[in-house]
C-alpha cells in the first residue's frame, strides 16, 4: 500500500483486497467490513499439524473444529423420507474407544471424498444421538497427509493450524484463507502501536507487527502465546481507557453537595431502626455519605444478595439528600418490584415517611409513580414530585415520562441496572438542574473483574454478609432421566410442606398456549442444547425425561413446562388433591397479577405456579419449597435469585431443580453447581467458568465480532487490573488522548463498535 496515512490499511474496505464476492460473504456471516476488523478476528485455538483432535474431550453443544482420520463409511437409505444418510466414522488414533460417527444427509460429495484413510478437518456442533456424541452435516476440508507431502509442503505442514471463530456457513478455514491473502498485502510495521512504549516494555509485549504475524501464522506451537498476550493487554488497555474517560468526565462535572444534617431525618431514622447495621452496611454507608457530600456526582455500584441490606444503605443515602433539601428517585424495573420497594421503605420509615403533618418536623413524603396508576393518583404523585413535597419518588419506567418533573433531584437509585439502558438513565438524570448522584444496585452477584469491566465507569462496593434472619436453603437436583419415579416424590414433598402449614412455588420457563420459550418472562439461559422436560397436561406428566436427541434437531424444539399446562396437571395430581393452585405470569393484567400475589402472601394459595415474574418483588415468609421445572433452561444466577424467594421467614427453605437432561450434559453441571453452594459470589464465578463468557458479557459465542476478542475476565484478572491502573494514569494526564493518537484510534475503531454494550451498561 502506498497511502501516506499509516493507519489507512486497517480502515480499508475488505473488498479492496479480497474481492467483492468474498467481502460480501464475510460481512453477511461475520459482520466484518474492514481489513482491521478481519485482522482482529483472532484464532480461538491452534492444532498441531498431524496431531489429531482428542475426540474424548469433545463437549455436547460445543462448536468445534477437529482434525481426524476417516476409518469407515456407510451409506444407507432413509426409512421415513427420500434420500440417504452417509455415516462417516472418524478416529483420533489414540487407541482409546473414542471414535465418532458423523452423519451426512444426502451427502453425495462426502460419500465420494471421505473414504477410509482420508485426513480431514470437520467443523460443526457436537450433539447426541442414541447416547453417543455425533456431528451432523458438518463442514469439512480435506488435509494433505504429512506422510505423502512433498518437501515444500512438509515445511508448511510444521506450522500449527489456526482455528478461527466459525458459523455454520462460514467455517474456520474460510477465515484462514482470507487472512493468508491479507497478511502479505499489508505493511504491518506501519501500523502504530496503541500501547505506549513504556507500558509495552514493562509488560514485555511482542512488537505489534510480529504479533499480527505470529497470532495468525505461528511458526511453532511455542510462538503464538506471546502474540496472544500482547493483544490481550492491548484490548484491556483500550477498553479500560474508554471507561476511564467516562469516569474522568463524570468527575469533572459539578454536583450539588448534600452533606449530612445533624439532628434531622437521617438521625431520626437511625434512632428508630430496631437492629444494628452490619459492618458492611456501615462501611459502604459511610463511603456513600462522603461521596454524596462532595461536589462531584457519585457513581457507585452496590451489589449484594437479596436481603443483605442494600435497601437500608440506599434509604439512608436518600434521607441524607432529603435532609440537604433535595429529592431522591428510586427506579425499579417492574411495577411489582416498585410496589415492593414502596412497602419496604414505608415499613422502615414508619411515621417518618408520612410527611411533616403526620410524621413530625423531620418527616418526608414517599410516593409511587407507575404506568398503570389511576389518573387521579398519578396526578397527585406528579404534583408531589414537582413541588418538592415528596422527598422520595419510587417508580418504574414511568419516571422517564416528559411530564415527570422534580423540584430538586439530587440522587437516583437504580435497582437491577441491567434492565435499563444508558439512554433511560440519562433521561432521568436530565430532570435534575445539576448532575445528580447515582447509586446502582444489583442482587445478582457479579464477579469483581466482570463488574470492573462491564460497569467500568462505576466504583464497586459489595455487601457480602449473609442476610439476617434467613434460614438456610437446601438445593437438590431431581434428575428424571435417571430417576423417573422422583417426579411423584416431588409433588408428595410439596404436599408435606402444605400440610405443615407452608406454601410452595412451582417455576416454569414459559407461560404456555404455544408461546415462545420463556413466554416473555423467562430466560433461556440454558443455552443451545438445554433439554427441557416436557409439559404434557393431557399425558399426565408435568416434567418428564427428555427424548433422545435426533441428529440435527435443535434442542430448543423440545417442549418445555408451561404455567398454564402445569396448573391444570397439578390440579389432577392425587398428592395435591383439594389444594389451592393458581397461576402467575406476565400475560396477566396488572390488577390480576397484584391480586394473585396478595392472595398468595396472605396464605390463600397453597401452590403458586409462575414464570420468573416472582424472581424479584415476592417476599412471602411462609413459602418454604420451590420446584423449578426444566431448571436447565435457566441461568445459574437466575436460579440463585429464584431460590432466594423461599426460607425468608425463619423456616428452612428447599429448592428442587427438576431436569430431564441426562447425566454428563453441560447444563447438568450448572445445576450441580447451584446445588453445591448458596454463596452468590462463588456461584457467579463458577457460572462464568462453566459458561462461555459471552453469555454474561453480551458477547457472541461464535463468529462475528464479540464483546471481548482475547480477554477472559477470570483468567486475565491481574492483567485487567494493571490495564485499569495504566488507563487511569493515561487519562489523568491526557484526557482527550491527544498525545496517544494510536490508542484513541483503537478505542474509536474497536471499543465503540465491539464493546458498546459494556460502555452502555454503566
Amino acid at each position: 500500500m502506498t497511502s501516506s496515512d499509516p493507519t489507512a490499511d486497517l480502515g480499508l474496505q475488505l473488498s479492496r483486497l479480497v474481492g467483492a464476492a468474498t467481502a460480501k460473504a464475510v460481512e453477511k456471516h461475520l459482520e466484518i467490513t474492514t481489513v482491521g476488523q478481519m485482522l482482529h478476528q483472532f484464532p480461538r485455538r491452534y492444532l498441531a499439524r498431524g496431531e489429531l483432535t482428542d475426540l474424548g474431550q469433545l463437549q455436547l453443544d460445543e462448536d468445534v473444529t477437529i482434525l481426524a482420520r476417516v476409518v469407515a463409511l456407510n451409506t444407507r437409505f432413509m426409512q421415513t423420507r427420500k434420500g440417504t444418510i452417509s455415516d462417516v466414522v472418524i478416529t483420533d488414533n489414540s487407541g482409546r474407544p473414542s471414535s465418532l460417527v458423523i452423519s451426512f444427509f444426502n451427502g453425495f460429495k462426502a460419500k465420494k471424498e471421505l473414504q477410509p484413510g482420508v485426513l480431514a478437518m470437520f467443523s460443526g456442533k457436537v450433539s447426541a444421538y442414541g447416547g453417543h456424541k455425533t456431528l451432523t452435516n458438518p463442514g469439512y476440508v480435506l488435509v494433505a497427509d504429512d506422510e505423502l507431502a512433498e518437501h515444500e509442503a512438509e515445511v508448511q505442514s510444521a506450522r500449527p493450524v489456526p482455528i478461527y471463530p466459525a458459523t455454520a456457513s462460514f467455517p474456520s478455514w474460510k477465515t484462514g484463507k482470507i487472512i493468508e491473502t491479507l497478511l502479505p498485502a499489508l505493511d504491518l510495521h506501519r501500523i502504530p502501536d496503541p500501547v505506549p512504549a513504556t507500558i509495552a516494555a514493562r509488560e514485555r509485549l511482542m512488537p505489534l507487527a510480529d504479533a499480527y504475524e505470529q497470532i495468525h501464522c505461528p511458526d511453532t506451537m511455542d510462538d503464538f502465546p506471546r502474540a496472544r498476550q500482547r493483544f490481550r493487554y492491548q484490548e484491556a488497555l483500550a477498553l479500560q481507557t474508554a471507561l476511564a474517560q467516562k469516569r474522568f468526565e463524570a468527575v469533572q462535572q459539578d454536583a450539588t453537595a448534600r452533606p449530612p444534617v445533624p439532628g434531622a431525618l437521617l438521625d431520626a431514622f437511625d434512632a428508630r431502626i430496631p437492629y444494628t447495621l452490619t459492618a458492611g452496611q456501615q462501611e459502604v454507608g459511610d463511603l456513600v455519605a462522603a461521596e454524596i457530600a462532595g461536589g462531584h456526582p457519585m457513581q457507585r455500584l452496590l451489589q449484594g444478595e437479596v436481603g443483605s441490606g442494600k435497601t437500608v444503605v440506599a434509604l439512608r443515602a436518600m434521607l441524607q439528600v432529603v435532609d440537604a433539601g433535595g429529592q431522591a428517585a428510586f427506579l425499579a424495573p417492574t411495577e411489582v418490584l416498585a410496589a415492593q420497594h414502596l412497602h419496604s421503605v414505608m415499613l422502615l420509615l414508619g411515621p417518618l415517611g408520612q410527611g411533616p403533618l403526620l410524621g413530625g418536623p423531620h418527616a418526608t413524603s414517599v410516593v409511587l409513580l407507575t404506568g398503570s396508576m389511576p389518573a387521579a393518583a398519578r396526578k397527585k404523585a406528579l404534583l408531589a414530585a414537582a413541588s418538592g413535597e415528596a422527598g422520595i419518588v419510587i417508580g418504574t419506567h414511568a419516571l422517564f415520562s416528559d411530564n415527570v418533573q422534580f423540584a430538586d433531584l439530587g440522587l437516583i437509585v437504580v435497582d437491577e441496572q441491567h434492565r435499563f439502558g444508558v439512554e433511560q438513565r440519562d433521561t432521568l438524570r436530565s430532570k435534575a438542574a445539576k448532575p445528580p448522584h447515582l447509586l446502582v444496585m444489583t442482587a445478582t452477584p457479579i464477579p469483581r473483574t466482570v463488574a470492573m469491566t462491564v460497569f467500568g465507569d462505576l466504583e464497586v462496593s459489595e455487601l457480602t454478609e449473609l442476610p439476617r434472619g434467613r434460614a438456610p436453603i437446601a438445593t437438590h437436583v431431581a434428575p428424571l432421566a435417571e430417576h423417573p419415579s422422583w417426579e411423584s416424590r416431588v409433588w408428595a414433598r410439596a404436599r408435606e410442606e402444605i400440610d405443615a402449614g407452608h406454601q410452595v412455588y412451582v417455576v416454569c420457563p414459559k407461560i404456555g398456549d404455544g408461546d415462545a420459550p420463556g413466554g416473555g418472562a423467562a430466560s433461556s439461559a440454558g443455552g443451545p442444547g438445554g433439554r427441557a422436560a416436557s409439559s404434557d397436561a393431557a399425558g399426565g406428566r408435568a416434567a418428564s425425561s427428555a427424548s433422545a436427541s435426533r441428529p440435527g434437531a435443535p434442542d430448543d424444539d423440545r417442549p418445555m413446562a408451561g404455567v398454564l399446562d402445569v396448573v391444570q396437571y397439578l390440579r389432577g395430581v392425587p398428592a395435591l388433591s383439594g389444594k389451592r393452585i393458581e397461576a402467575l405470569h406476565g400475560r396477566l393484567d396488572s390488577a390480576d397479577k397484584q391480586g394473585t400475589m396478595a392472595t398468595f402472601a396472605e396464605g390463600g394459595i397453597d401452590v403458586l405456579v409462575a414464570t420468573t415474574v416472582i424472581e424479584v418483588g415476592m417476599d412471602v415468609h411462609n413459602a418454604t419449597l420451590m420446584v423449578v421445572l426444566d431448571a436447565d433452561r435457566f441461568g445459574m444466577s437466575q436460579l440463585h435469585q429464584l431460590r432466594g424467594r423461599v426460607g425468608r421467614g425463619g423456616h428452612p427453605g428447599t429448592c428442587l431443580l427438576v431436569t430431564g437432561l441426562e447425566h454428563g450434559h453441560p447444563s447438568r453441571k450448572r445445576l450441580d453447581a447451584v446445588a453445591a453452594t448458596t454463596d452468590g459470589f462463588v456461584l457467579a464465578r463458577e457460572d462464568l467458568e462453566l459458561r462461555r463468557e459471552g453469555d454474561i458479557l453480551g458477547a457472541r459465542q461464535s463468529g462475528g465480532r464479540s464483546g471481548l476478542r482475547m480477554l477472559s475476565v477470570l483468567r486475565d484478572e491481574d492483567l485487567i487490573g494493571r490495564a485499569r491502573a495504566d488507563a487511569a494514569a493515561i487519562v489523568a494526564a491526557d484526557p482527550e488522548l491527544d498525545y496517544h493518537p494510536a490508542l484513541k484510534l483503537e478505542i474509536e475503531t474497536y471499543v465503540n463498535e465491539q464493546n458498546e454494550a459494556f460502555l452502555e451498561r454503566g
